[in-house]
């Protein structure tokens, strides 16, 4: 934890330089960030459907299949709860 408090504690005193204030209310600037982050959603994007794609060739899980698995079990072990505990009131 202490790069991320160092690189938290760093961009807290980045943002308060009066120097990165004004560039921050440069429309071109602002501009290029919204870019950026909007690249990187696409490339994470592209990196996951590929990872799907070679997946799905290796016959492996990937993480959306293992989730949907796993809510799949959570829903069946709560129907048998409710079904043992049916079963236990009916039979007193």
């Amino acid at each position: 934890m202490a790069v991320k408090d160092y690189v938290s504690r760093q961009r807290t005193r980045l943002l308060q330089d009066p120097r990165v204030k004004v560039l921050m209310q440069d429309e071109r600037v602002l501009r290029g960030l919204m870019k950026a982050i909007r690249l990187r959603g696409e490339l994470l994007q592209a990196i996951d459907a590929r990872i799907e794609d070679v997946a799905g060739q290796l016959n492996l899980a990937t993480k959306k299949e293992v989730r949907e698995l796993k809510r799949s079990l959570r829903k069946l072990e709560n129907e048998l709860q409710r079904a043992r505990a049916e079963g236990a009131r009916e039979e007193r």
